[in-house]
């Protein structure tokens, strides 16, 4: 018996629009492929450069056009560096430095963000924008107080100068925050019923959840005392507790007559540690970026 009911039958879209479509997705996907890449080259040239005029002779460092390609590398600039400044001893402050820096502060931020995110407590959101409001504090202008009270403590000229100062964070403590809110409190409520008290959650069932913002902080942490110049200028005279970029300054020279070579060697190798913690990072630096768009 033949059905009565009629059959619906889409519409077919005409040759030309479909491939007026399948032209537009090409352009559009070609298009932000170039951009990406003119973007790639704009940031990976000045490494490229910074690497390639390490390699060179002093005199051929500014040729114009630059030769991106070395074909005679000169190796003798890295063993300068070696020569004119304790290079491994700077090393090892950087570190030193860096590491303690990154433990104090998400062991920090991440009390304060858990206290700020989960407490009720009086003044909670007054202080909480209290501790805000000192990241328009410039650094220059709390530096003659810390650098008093540095002093006054027997600390000056010490690597405890560069890092107990460090320790608390506002920027860590408003992005630990803001990630402890975004944690549904479904979790908080059954660890309680669980009989958890306020030290086991936060530690069982809420730092497990914010990987990705611990891994954040401590790579952004890092990146910054690694290549902070301004505190060890004013807190370490003595050469032997240099970090890094203090040491980097002494391979100028005076009035910058060193060779712009070997200071381009001892970049290079100061950028090592710093690719490495982002090469095993960056999984986690995009996951806390993907999910960083939480409530606050």
């Amino acid at each position: 018996m033949e059905s009565t009911a009629t059959q619906f039958v889409p519409p077919r879209r005409s040759v030309a629009v479909t491939v007026r479509d399948f032209l537009q997705y090409r352009f559009s996907r070609w298009f932000l492929l170039l951009v990406t890449a003119c973007f790639a080259v704009i940031f990976v040239a000045p490494f490229a450069w910074t690497v390639s005029t390490s390699l060179r002779q002093p005199m051929e460092s500014f040729s114009v056009p630059p030769q991106w390609i070395v074909l005679n590398p000169d190796w003798s600039n890295y063993v300068q560096v070696f020569e004119r400044i304790p290079f491994f001893r700077q090393i090892l402050n950087s570190f030193i430095v860096a590491i303690a820096v990154v433990v104090g502060q998400l062991c920090t931020a991440s009390l304060a963000g858990y206290a700020f995110a989960r407490l009720e407590f009086p003044g909670r959101n007054l202080l909480f924008w209290l501790v805000m409001a000192t990241m328009m504090i410039p650094l220059q202008a709390t530096i003659i107080p810390v650098f008093v009270i540095i002093s006054r403590l027997g600390l000056a000229n010490t690597l405890w100068a560069l890092i107990i100062p460090a320790l608390p964070t506002a920027f860590g403590t408003f992005l630990m925050r803001q990630y402890f809110l975004g944690v549904p409190k479904d979790f908080e409520e059954a660890a309680v019923i669980d009989g958890a008290n306020q030290l086991q959650i936060f530690a069982r069932v809420y730092l497990p959840l914010v990987t990705p913002a611990l891994a954040v902080l401590a790579m952004l942490v890092f990146n910054g005392m690694w290549n902070d110049f301004f505190r060890p200028l004013i807190f370490i005279n003595d050469p032997y507790l240099f970090t890094i970029p203090l040491g980097l300054n002494d391979l100028k020279g005076y009035m910058a007559t060193g060779s712009i070579s070997v200071v381009l060697a001892g970049v290079t190798m100061s950028l090592i540690p710093v690719v490495i913690v982002y090469i095993f990072g960056q999984r986690y630096l995009i996951e806390g970026i993907m999910m960083g768009g939480v409530k606050g």
